[in-house]
């Protein structure tokens, strides 16, 4: 790792500047590092001499040889030169570097304090989760598991709203359209793909209140009875939803993703979560009852001028936030929606957002509320925590590290009293799509409004795009629109759960998992069935969190099954081929000359280092060397930007800088045919430290490495 390097140059650095020209530390020029353009000129390299070229009044290049020659020893540090152009320029100690890295600790981790909570997923239980899940959850996995990485402690929930109209319309499909019983229903969940089931049934709703509106007042009756409890109704959602979570569970499984706690709505309902964080937003003014017009008798907050411009640049008010996973809006005073015509305080309403409606029903935006005061540990009061079930068997690496604890759930009532300590969190990420950016915000002015403005700075949106299809995939899989459309015309494919038009992620990760499996028996034909299958679905789970995660998050994806699949392209399954190569490499070198790893790095500080200094014709070697220590520089930045783009691609530029390498010419990249033991070992030592990186970037993208490809 570089960055240990960074900061005690930049300790080294900060404290000569003071001595040599008299200047406060407090204000002395920021020390930016960065890499030459080639390892001839030097490995890391600094401008700070231009920023005090005018501070000083002296030329840039003056001020580099001065620095250089009053630069002293620093461990790790073996050379400092002034370029020509008032750059300063290290050179490191390579082969300590290289042997440093290759030791089981390798460098401590940066010390961070501070627990973080990382809520992903979010799926409404009421159907099977589809592909626009897997990019919410890829991403939200990956955070935690860079977090982590940095060495910060991370509680990972998953918000289960099971009191919501999607669980609602669920229950009015079996209850009306269907006439069933809840043990008719236990019977379907029984001797049924419940989740797939639940989908279908889904849509079928939806086109039968299409076709009716005056439908919807069964939803609202059936919500009502949810949310209330102790009847039929709340029964057979509690009995779906419950069910419905453990199908998701076990498909996020198969991704390698898992959680600490999962936070049910219902609970924030009868635990009065909300009526704890209403009282403070009334004591401190943030939100006052309309006494007339079109939202008399609601609670609403006012908002503030910079949540009303919303990421596509119309009105927010227009539509206002989605729920967390479906966006259809629930109810007619859940948002003022403009102006009335012929109401002479339109213009008010349409500053303001319902709370609690007329009608006493606290809206969604409310239940978040309170829900994010709890996480910050503003609200004073706490769930119940019982165990929903052990950890799941087949999620390692996971993003959790706690295989052996089990997953924990809110309850409202009784519990465990041995639970961990949950909420409470320094810092909050809130993985959801970019259509409740005004959510969020609206998060946000709340806690603002009650005077925690820190609590609003350490909640973070982590927001993203949604999911379409690209036209082969969609062809492949069924969903390929008319030709002469309007649909046939456009870039992708778009799919729509509410009306069953979608792919389910179960379904999706099946025939990755069928074509992967089919390449690894074309290329591995001794393989058994079994093994081949248990590589392919390594396979077929790294192409598809790699794809998720190498576009810019705010970009749209079209996701394509070729794409994604490719051993040859950007892909996940190219990452783990460079992974493989590089593994048979020393396994080889192993088996023929009999000598493990700890025996290769004992003997390196006895050999010549010539190869890894370049003076055998080129800096190749250390280049990849160099190239693939800064994995921890990349987290730090893809932690500061919450871009996870940079991750996957720095992972790909990596293994194609590897397989660079050993493309070769022989005399400057073979390691078995290599007669020289000095220039052999150095060279299997750097190509182990590239292997342990490119296997850390892929874990950190919840991929494990399989034996062969």
């Amino acid at each position: 790792m570089i960055l240990p390097v960074h900061d005690d140059l930049r300790t080294h650095l900060t404290r000569l500047l003071a001595t040599l020209y008299a200047l406060d530390e407090a204000t002395a020029p920021s020390l930016t590092l960065d890499y030459p353009p080639n390892r001839d000129l030097g490995d890391l390299g600094t401008p700070v001499a231009f920023e005090l070229a005018r501070r000083l009044r002296k030329a840039p290049r003056a001020i580099a040889q001065e620095v250089a020659a009053a630069f002293g020893t620093l461990e790790g540090i073996r050379q400092v030169s002034a370029a020509p152009n008032g750059y300063l320029n290290f050179f490191l100690d390579r082969p300590a570097f290289l042997i440093e890295r290759l030791q089981p600790s390798g460098p401590a981790p940066r010390p961070a304090t501070g627990k973080a909570i990382v809520e992903h997923t979010a799926i409404n239980p009421n159907k099977a989760a589809h592909v626009g899940h897997l990019r919410n959850a890829a991403l939200g996995d990956t955070l935690v598991r860079v977090l982590r990485f940095r060495g910060i402690p991370v509680e990972v929930q998953n918000y289960i709203d099971d009191t919501g109209v999607q669980v609602a319309d669920v229950v009015v499909g079996f209850r009306v359209l269907e006439q069933k019983t809840l043990d008719q229903i236990r019977e379907i969940a029984g001797t049924t793909q419940f989740d797939y089931y639940c989908w279908d049934l889904y849509a079928r709703v939806t086109e039968w209140y299409d076709a009716d509106k005056e439908r919807l007042a069964i939803r609202a009756s059936t919500l009502h009875d949810i949310e209330h409890g102790g009847n039929e109704n709340a029964e057979i959602a509690a009995f779906i939803a419950d069910r419905i979570v453990r199908t998701h569970l076990k498909t996020m499984a198969r991704m390698n993703i898992d959680y600490d706690l999962l936070t049910w709505e219902g609970d924030i309902l009868r635990l009065k979560f909300w009526a704890q964080a209403f009282d403070v937003l009334k004591a401190k003014g943030a939100v006052h009852l309309r006494s007339e017009g079109r939202l008399a008798g609601c609670w609403v907050m006012p908002i503030q001028e910079d949540l009303e411009a919303t990421p596509d640049g119309k009105n927010s008010n227009a539509q206002g936030p989605k729920p967390k996973d479906n966006p259809e809006a629930d109810g007619p005073e859940s948002e003022a929606q403009g102006p009335k015509p012929g109401s002479d305080d339109s213009e008010g309403e349409e500053r303001e957002k319902v709370i609690v409606r007329s009608n006493g029903v606290v809206t969604y935006v409310g239940k978040d509320i309170a829900y994010q005061f709890w996480k910050l540990g503003l609200l004073g009061r706490d769930f119940h925590y019982r165990v929903f079930e052990p950890r799941l068997p087949g999620t390692a690496p996971s993003s959790s590290g706690r295989q052996d604890l089990p997953l924990w759930a809110t309850t409202t009532s009784g519990g465990q009293s041995d639970h961990p300590l949950f909420g409470g969190a320094a810092y909050v990420y809130n993985v959801i799509d970019v259509r409740q950016s005004y959510l969020q915000k609206l998060l946000k002015q709340a806690l603002i409004a009650v005077g925690h403005p820190e609590g609003a700075e350490r909640s973070h949106h982590f927001s993203y795009e949604m999911v379409a299809l690209s036209h082969a995939t969609a062809r492949e899989l069924g969903y390929a629109p008319p030709p002469d459309s309007e649909d046939a015309k456009r870039p992708f494919v778009e799919v729509s759960g509410r009306k069953g038009l979608g792919v389910k992620a179960d379904d999706l990760l099946n025939i990755l998992n069928e074509k992967a499996t089919g390449e690894v028996r074309k290329r591995n034909a001794e393989l058994s069935q079994d093994e081949a299958q248990r590589i392919g679905r390594m396979i077929a789970i790294a192409a598809v969190r790699y794809f998720m995660i190498k576009f810019s998050r705010g970009k749209v994806i079209a996701f394509d099954l070729d794409e994604a699949l490719s051993f040859e392209g950007e892909s996940g399954p190219y990452i783990q081929y460079a992974v493989v190569r590089a593994n048979n490499i020393f396994q080889k070198l192993q088996q023929r000359d009999g000598f493990d790893e700890a025996t290769l790095l004992q003997s390196l500080k006895d050999l010549p280092p010539a190869e890894l200094l370049g003076e055998n014709g080129g800096h190749e070697l250390w280049a990849l060397t160099l190239e693939a220590s800064r994995l921890d520089e990349v987290v730090e930045q893809v932690i500061r930007t919450l871009e996870f783009s940079v991750l996957a691609k720095y992972a790909f530029s990596l293994a194609q800088a590897f397989n660079g390498f050993y493309n070769l010419p022989p005399a400057r990249s073979s390691i078995l045919n290599e007669e020289r033991q000095d220039v052999q070992r150095w060279r299997a030592a750097a190509v182990i430290y590239v292997r342990n990186q490119l296997s850390k970037a892929l874990e950190l993208m919840g991929v494990h490495v399989p034996p062969r490809m």
